[in-house]
């Protein structure tokens, strides 16, 4: 194995940007050397050479791929438009992807971007932070060894801002069902009903949000979905009056307890042994999750790993290295927008829908 991997970085100043930090992530790693960087902004492209240090800039990535041989490339772009060239021409190449989320605006981009990636052997690692929280990990050996007992419902929200209905979904909606997967599973199915001004939305409600991320639909959407066993998922977002931000969280209620988890690499998590769901006195107190346990204080210092993509791509260097999937890999990050998009699916036929999706375009296309 390399002493230390080529990477390469894919931006674009203006239309989304370098992500949240996927660019100036490998100036703390140890293992990597950035040795390019392409933007088609050609300001931003020197600022960002500067930036990471790298030698060389080009305005065409795939011109970048060809010259560089890159090991490794952050496809670093917030708007997701042109993520499935840019992955697919990353396999093609034969480098390694750190991808920014969502993973694609449809399922059908987001098929092809797992074929290449499988054709080539490639490994691709999406930016789901909180898949790689310490504390998640605590949280997920708690859900497996029965503290909270069978899970029963996982019920989350967005951030309900002005994005809050469709953008919502699409944008933070990835994160709380990447979430749910990595606590309970695949989602076997979906129902789902999405309102525009206190009615249904229809075909002529749907608009083109921003980021990029393709047509959204209506400013209130409740979902529910099933997973194995006796667990339920419901998600929620709407354009709130107040508490925008406030509520998101994921909270995963079992026969014996309750866990409450936030976002983040460090996300605030609590645990209630109580199989009711009545807390306060005199029922069990709320005890803080950390990584070192329940109950137990903080060992990591949450300013040296900022962001948690220090995590993300030491784990992608590893999968790498022992040729086994990253801990949230493209597959999973194809999962994440499956969810987002049965929710339009369901809407559109008005009855709940089977997971997998047979429909791989996007549902709103269709209405």
């Amino acid at each position: 194995m390399p002493e230390k991997y080529r990477v390469a970085v894919i931006g674009r100043t203006g239309k989304g940007g370098y992500g949240h930090a996927l660019d100036t992530v490998w100036l703390k790693c140890d293992r990597a050397e950035v040795v390019a960087v392409a933007d088609e902004n050609e300001a931003g492209r020197a600022a960002a050479a500067k930036r990471l240090g790298a030698k060389t800039a080009y305005a065409d990535f795939r011109q970048m791929l060809e010259k560089e041989k890159p090991q490794i490339v952050s496809v670093a772009d917030r708007w997701p438009d042109c993520h499935r060239d840019m992955v697919v021409a990353c396999a093609e190449f034969g480098a390694n992807v750190f991808l920014e989320k969502p993973v694609a605006q449809t399922l059908q981009q987001a098929d092809e971007m797992v074929a290449a990636c499988e054709k080539h052997h490639v490994k691709v690692a999406v930016a789901h932070q909180t898949a790689y929280s310490p504390r998640v990990k605590v949280i997920k050996a708690l859900i497996g060894e029965g503290k909270i007992g069978d899970v029963l419902e996982l019920r989350g929200h967005g951030k309900e801002d002005r994005r809050g209905g469709g953008e919502d979904l699409m944008v933070l909606g990835t994160h709380t069902f990447d979430l749910m997967r990595h606590l309970a599973g695949d989602a076997r199915w979906c129902f789902a009903r999405i309102q525009s001004a206190g009615r249904r939305a229809v075909a002529g409600d749907v608009k083109q949000a921003g980021e990029q991320i393709g047509p959204v639909l209506g400013d209130h959407i409740t979902a529910t979905y099933g997973f194995d066993g006796l667990a339920t998922g419901r998600f929620t977002t709407h354009v709130a009056k107040a508490g925008a931000g406030s509520r998101y969280w994921l909270e995963v209620r079992g026969t014996k307890g309750t866990i409450h988890v936030g976002f983040g690499i460090l996300p605030v998590a609590f645990l209630c042994e109580d199989p009711g769901g009545l807390f306060g006195p005199p029922k069990a107190p709320w005890q803080p999750i950390t990584s070192a346990g329940v109950g137990k204080p903080e060992t990591l210092d949450p300013k040296g790993i900022d962001n948690g993509n220090i995590f993300i791509v030491n784990d992608l260097i590893e999968a790498i290295e022992k040729d086994r999937p990253p801990l949230d890999s493209l597959a999973d990050g194809r999962a994440a927008l499956e969810m987002v998009l049965a929710v339009y699916e369901s809407h559109r036929t008005e009855r709940p829908v089977d997971l997998p999706l047979k429909n791989r375009k996007h549902p709103l296309a269709m209405m």
